[in-house]
């Protein structure tokens, strides 16, 4: 996987005061992590930072390029926290790697050719247990996503971990038995909720009297 550049500013003030002066100059905070070294307080443009996300996702091998240092890093992206109300970057944890060592990564699982599963044709619905799974390997063997092809699945098929496709040198840490994904009945799925239901209803018995005018227990 080729690196990609990104470029940030360093940053002196942290704090939530801080941090929020940030954002409503439509700046995000972010940390750069490293095993056994301080953690550096850096920020880069929430545009810039969301275009580079829509061209390049979230697992791509990242060329640091800070402001005013000639010397870049390469970074992943730990974690970004988002503020669902008005869909902006709150902040962005980068963990710097080496490319010669293994790292452990979450990556988005998608499925292909839905529409053409015959499961679905036949009023199933194709259900996704697993949107993403963590995968060892080394940085430059990351994918950008794994892609599952469902589009012979029948009504009752799954399709589990260890049957999902990856390349040579990637290792996926999820359970191997654990369905990632599987297509069933909509009247079968629509059973299951009523029985879900009906067993989260509390049983209620009525307090009054008996016959014999002794009180109802609760």
């Amino acid at each position: 996987m080729e690196k990609v550049i990104l470029n940030v500013k360093s940053r002196q003030e942290t704090g939530t005061s801080a941090s929020k002066k940030l954002r409503m100059r439509g700046i995000a905070p972010a940390v750069i992590y490293a095993k056994n070294e301080k953690p550096v307080q850096v920020s880069v443009d929430q545009r810039e930072f969301i275009k580079f996300l829509h061209k390049h996702g979230e697992t791509a091998i990242i060329s640091l390029q800070t402001e005013g240092d000639s010397k870049d890093e390469t970074v992943i992206i730990k974690e970004i926290q988002y503020d669902t109300v008005k869909s902006r970057v709150m902040h962005i944890d980068f963990q710097r790697i080496k490319l010669d060592e293994k790292i452990r990564v979450h990556i988005p699982l998608v499925t292909k050719g839905d529409a053409d599963a015959p499961g679905v044709k036949e009023g199933g619905n194709l259900e996704h247990i697993l949107r993403e799974v963590e995968i060892e390997s080394l940085p430059g063997n990351i994918p950008k996503e794994i892609a599952v092809d469902v589009s012979n699945m029948k009504i009752g098929d799954v399709i589990h971990v260890k049957e999902l496709p990856v390349s040579v040198g990637v290792e996926i840490l999820n359970d191997p038995d654990q369905a990632a994904v599987l297509i069933k009945f909509e009247a079968e799925e629509k059973a299951e909720e009523k029985i879900e239901e009906g067993a989260a209803e509390p049983e209620i018995i009525k307090k009054g009297k008996t016959e014999g005018g002794e009180e109802a227990a609760k």
